[in-house]
């Protein structure tokens, strides 16, 4: 026995993190290391902006390796001007000691690691995280992450910030005009949000200023340059040309411009404070994190709700960024050249996040291979990374966050562009990156990337018109977080709300200008997978499949209807039709947890494909992962991309109510995994899921088979619910501008009654009552009585708020029009429409609901016209006379008993009632099917797309709720609450 003692192994293993990164120092059985402590740490790793990270290592089974771990937390390290705040524990596999040669048997090893933190938490939370010394440096590398620095440098910022906003806003009184300038150089208004923006810009720059003193010959701090004169205005400028001549137009060269609108004492005095924060930030050490400016300047940006770019949020970019660039095909990370011709592209980049967190995976892929990332950086910039904004803003704060990684390593051009959006000046109307659906020119407002196409002075050059060349079936990665807003003007109820549509309002345009860009797209987008009502963000996805190459890869952040919405459908044929290796992700939580972005409030998914080389068959079927909590950070986003490669396919949807494969970090429940296909029923249906056997059951039964949790599967037939009965007008043809009715308050003698909105008191019962009247218009009789003769009983509901409403369709005594929340539904065989009423409303056919409507939004399932024709209900074509006869019976039963709102199915004793008398007394179903029920009950009320995170009776004040509650708990292993089974 050749016996390698710990000592060994930590050289070796130090050894091998030195290959692997490259530009930071390790260190292993050194003493002296630690400030006024005499042991010594088994590893250390320093590098530049970075926590200098320990790691403590033992054989298994590794007894004491955590608390030898927890006592380096906190401590100094000699010259390192920032404490411990991670520590890794780390084992190694017994059989290491038996190694002849331990080098290339740790290279080959499985280890097993964790983290503590200096605020006490681990992770993961229980058990160990398991990869190899390669998975281990991009671990070590990615909890070196100094938060606490982070968040103290960025409060400092946006401190500094909106003091020279509130400057900036005195001049705008002042000198207006000099303010109109400098709005008119991002291409906005003159308002407070454009100043902020401006003032963000601005103390970027500064920063970023900073960080190139000492590193370019002669560039002297901001504060040396503000503080040798009285005119620091003019002296900074100087500076900044000085910096210019270099390159870093992307940070300089807008910020530059907007000096030359203030006056001396002005732009002295902003420079001057701005030069304190920068100074105080260097002494953080907070070089280039991305939370610093991006996550800032999006609170700065007015034009969210209209353009819809929210912020991707860190981890979850750096999620997507794994799994897309982990699909890139034959690739050596050691061969910079190959690395180098690779081609990337955001359309819609906004501040960076995705594109940011690309460059960070194959500069760290390649370093692991034995590259010198650095030496990679000009290629990044100059020829592999593609952005492009509307806004100027964004594409500056993008710039500067790429260009930072590097600093010392200046670049000849950039391929980061702003690009036109509304009117123009020659009369026309450009829509923005949309434009490249139609072309593979670009013409960019702002040139802030190539020096060769510059012209004029300061203030001109940002300006200058230029056209790039974005060709298509060009890029091997095309990574986005598309625009979400929709086609179409704001409306509130049946009235316009203001003139505009909201797709193209943003940045100030015009109704006129408005109509002209939705046009320009209609265009442009015809014969794509392209929606208006699917929104804007549909044309993205066109964009990016015209873009990317055969074998190349697209991952995108989309709104979670893309699931399941009608008007998505064009672009899941589009993925079944030329992509293989689908991979879904979603987030079964409620609230702003269920989304990957900042502030949307929705739900959203990430979406990974690779599209199918020439002669490769399309992919039949896609992985969906659902977590129980978004990734909080970098190491966490690193382990669930780890956990979806190794869970692989899981298990199929259709293999029966057995659940998904577990995704787990460390011993932590992250998610499950089911393998589903993608082309028979045209929705991603296993999205959002707590328990995927829910989903197996849903599937099995839209297939007519009832295959309950711990049940044998049996018949059960389904059909699309427009093969048994019609549905209504939409409520715009029965009431619009050029329909036959007016609607009024109801009355006892209406003649034309109708059940229009929402009234969760009145809609506990299956029969409800009318709630307005029809009144026919002049000279509209004939139409008006066509539209009535499609009046019935029956009506379905369509904006299912599962955690508030009982009912997914109701009963009116007398025939009833339907409109907005209620659509008529009109059986072929009316003896047929009180067994569907009944159907409906059991747990089966709330199942069925919630799993053909979007669940986008918390606690709500929601359906288009045209998806309520695709809504799998229970034949009813089967029932014979005596089985319709019992329907009848039934429904007399269950007409006046209060239903419970869906999200309580599980204690509702009506609903229990209900389905036990559909489908024993009706159906004629084995009793030995309420058990496994009452099972599904439990499981499908403890989804949260079901419950919405709303709070239960029984429920109130324990422990659970409030964790549910906390904004930041996360990846629980038991349901949202817990669900008593008595």
């Amino acid at each position: 026995m050749v016996g390698q003692v710990e000592a060994n192994a930590n050289g070796a293993l130090g050894a091998l993190l030195r290959e692997m990164l490259r530009h930071a120092t390790v260190r292993w059985e050194h003493a002296g290391l630690l400030v006024g402590h005499a042991g010594r740490p088994d590893l250390l790793v320093t590098a530049s902006g970075a926590s200098p990270v320990v790691i403590e290592a033992e054989y298994e089974p590794a007894a004491t390796v955590e608390k030898e771990a927890r006592s380096r937390l906190h401590r100094r390290v000699v010259g390192e001007s920032r404490p411990i705040e991670a520590v890794v524990a780390l084992r190694y596999p017994a059989a290491l000691k038996d190694a002849y040669e331990i080098e290339p048997a740790l290279r080959e090893a499985g280890l097993r690691f964790a983290t503590l933190h200096a605020d006490g938490t681990r992770f993961p939370r229980s058990g160990w995280l398991e990869g190899s010394a390669e998975d281990l440096a991009d671990f070590v590398r990615l909890v070196g992450e100094p938060q606490e620095s982070v968040r103290v440098a960025a409060a400092a910022m946006e401190e500094a910030i909106e003091e020279v906003a509130w400057r900036l806003d005195e001049l705008a009184t002042l000198r207006p005009f000099l303010s109109d300038e400098i709005a008119a150089r991002l291409g906005l208004d003159d308002t407070t949000q454009t100043r902020r923006m401006a003032a963000a810009i601005l103390a970027n720059a500064v920063v970023f200023h900073q960080r190139l003193a000492g590193i370019l010959k002669g560039v002297r701090t901001p504060a040396e340059v503000c503080g040798a004169v009285i005119d620091a205005h003019t002296a900074m400028r100087a500076a900044w040309t000085e910096i210019l001549e270099v390159n870093y137009w992307p940070i300089f060269a807008i910020a530059r411009d907007f000096l030359s609108h203030l006056v001396a004492g002005d732009g002295s005095w902003i420079l001057r404070r701005l030069a304190g924060t920068a100074a105080a930030i260097n002494t953080l050490g907070v070089t280039n994190a991305h939370d610093l400016t991006g996550r800032i300047f999006q609170r700065l940006i007015a034009d969210r709700k209209y353009l819809a770019t929210f912020y991707t949020l860190p981890p979850s970019a750096a999620l997507l960024a794994r799994l897309a660039v982990s699909l890139l095909d034959d690739l050596d990370w050691a061969d910079a050249d190959r690395l180098g011709r690779l081609r990337v592209g955001d359309f819609a980049c906004g501040t960076g996040a995705l594109l940011s967190a690309v460059y960070e995976q194959i500069a760290a892929r390649h370093e692991r291979a034995g590259g010198d990332a650095a030496a990679l950086h000009r290629a990044l910039m100059e020829e592999v990374l593609y952005g492009c904004d509307v806004m100027p803003s964004a594409v500056h704060i993008t710039g500067s966050t790429l260009s930072g990684r590097w600093p010392d390593r200046p670049f000849e051009l950039s391929r980061l562009y702003t690009v036109p959006y509304g009117r123009q000046g020659d009369g026309g109307v450009q829509i923005g990156s949309l434009e490249l659906l139609q072309s593979s020119q670009l013409t960019t407002l702002f040139n802030t990337s190539d020096p060769a196409l510059r012209t004029g002075s300061a203030g001109e050059e940002t300006a200058a018109r230029v056209s790039t060349e974005v060709r298509d079936g060009d890029f091997d990665l095309v990574i986005m977080n598309p625009p979400f807003t929709r086609a179409g003007s704001d409306w509130e109820g049946s009235k316009r709300k203001e003139d505009s549509i909201k797709q193209f309002r943003g940045l100030s345009t015009d109704l006129k200008t408005q109509k002209e860009m939705a046009a320009r797209l209609k265009s442009f987008a015809r014969d794509s997978c392209h929606h208006g009502y699917a929104g804007i963000a549909s044309a993205f996805v066109a964009l990016a499949d015209r873009k990317v190459k055969p074998g190349g890869v697209v991952a995108l952040v989309l709104p979670l209807s893309v699931a399941g919405g009608e008007s998505w459908k064009g672009v899941r044929r589009l993925f079944a039709a030329e992509y293989t290796n689908l991979t879904v992700l979603s987030i079964a939580s409620t609230g702003s947890r269920m989304s990957f972005s900042s502030d949307t409030g929705m739900a959203e998914c990430l979406v990974v494909a690779r599209k199918r080389k020439s002669g490769e068959e399309p992919g039949r079927r896609a992985v969906f992962l659902s977590l129980r909590e978004r990734p909080r950070g970098f190491a966490e986003a690193a382990a669930i991309a780890a956990g979806a490669r190794q869970v692989g396919a899981g298990r199929r949807i259709e293999d029966g109510p057995y659940g998904g494969a577990p995704l787990t970090v460390g011993k932590d429940h992250g998610g499950e995994v089911l393998n589903a296909p993608w082309d028979d029923t045209e929705i991603w249906g296993a999205v959002r899921l707590l328990d995927a056997s829910v989903a197996q059951t849903a599937q099995a039964l839209t297939h007519s088979s009832l295959w309950l949790p711990g049940h044998r599967a049996f018949s059960l037939p389904t059909v699309r619910l427009a093969l048994l009965a019609q549905r209504g007008l939409h409520h715009r043809n029965i009431t619009g501008p050029v329909a036959p009715f007016e609607r009024s308050a109801p009355s006892d003698t209406s003649t034309y009654p109708a059940l229009w909105n929402h009234h969760a008191l009145r809609e506990t019962r299956l029969v409800v009552e009318p709630d307005s009247q029809l009144q026919v218009r002049v000279g509209m009789e004939e139409k008006a009585a066509r539209v009535w003769r499609m009046a019935s009983r029956l009506h379905w509901n369509l904006d299912f708020r599962l955690n508030s409403q009982p009912l997914a369709a109701c009963w009116t005594d007398e025939k009833t029009i339907g409109g907005a929340a209620w659509p008529t539904v009109s059986a072929f065989d009316s003896t047929h429409e009180k067994a569907l009423l009944l159907w409906s409303n059991t747990t089966l056919g709330l199942l069925l609901f919630w799993w053909r409507g979007s669940r986008q939004q918390s606690g709500r399932a929601r359906l288009t016209g045209t998806g309520l024709n695709e809504l799998p209900v229970f034949d009813v074509r089967t029932l014979d006379s005596s089985q319709l006869a019992a329907a009848s019976s039934i429904f007399d039963d269950f007409a006046s008993r209060d239903l419970l709102p869906a999200n309580e199915a599980y204690r509702d004793p009506t609903r229990k009632a209900l389905d036990e008398a559909v489908l024993l007394r009706l159906l004629h179903l084995p009793e030995e099917t309420l058990e496994s029920l009452d099972l599904l009950r439990l499981k499908w009320c403890a989804e949260p797309s079901v419950h919405g995170g709303k709070k239960r009776p029984e429920a109130e004040g324990s422990l659970t709720w409030q964790f549910e509650q906390a904004e930041e708990y996360a990846l629980v292993a038991e349901p949202a609450f817990p669900i008593p089974k008595s």
